[in-house]
């Protein structure tokens, strides 16, 4: 993998809100030091900024099905800095709502992830990944389903289980 990782303390965690269309309307000092990107740089960018290629899109896929869906999600994820450095996060994702039940945008939450829980994560979504350079973000789902299915769990018991 390309670039240093970077770290950051247990007790830290790093914030972000975006609006409905996945721009950035806020981050806290953590997220905008990890980034390498000033908050001017940041604000009202799409926060896809931070995508690593080695993420799989099928990951992100799943992801926005369930926060548009109104529900939370919590993901393994790998971000990119602005200086091609990387960083993991365990984030816990939510959708934000107006008083009438309304999406209004994203909030999420990361903390640092446990090495034990990476260790099962990287080798999935390397798998993940080349499915989807060959078949898509199909064929990506289609890794996960098998894995999940292998272990008998679905994906929430899978991941909080790490």
């Amino acid at each position: 993998m390309a670039g240093n990782e970077l770290t950051f303390n247990d007790n830290e965690f790093i914030v972000s809100k975006t609006d409905t269309a996945g721009k950035i309307t806020y981050g806290n000092e953590l997220f905008i030091s990890m980034s390498g990107y000033t908050e001017d740089e940041l604000l009202h960018a799409p926060h896809n900024i931070l995508r690593h290629p080695d993420m799989p899109a099928s990951v992100f896929k799943m992801l926005w099905k369930r926060i548009n869906d109104k529900e939370e999600v919590f993901a393994y994820v790998i971000n990119k800095t602005k200086e091609n450095d990387y960083y993991w996060v365990f984030a816990h994702v939510t959708p934000s709502f107006d008083s009438r039940g309304n999406i209004i945008g994203f909030h999420s939450v990361r903390r640092k992830p446990n090495r034990e829980a990476l260790s099962v994560i990287q080798p999935l979504y390397r798998s993940m990944l080349s499915a989807e350079k060959i078949g898509g973000m199909a064929a990506g789902e289609k890794k996960l389903t098998a894995a999940l299915d292998q272990m008998k769990v679905n994906y929430d018991e899978f991941i909080l289980s790490l």
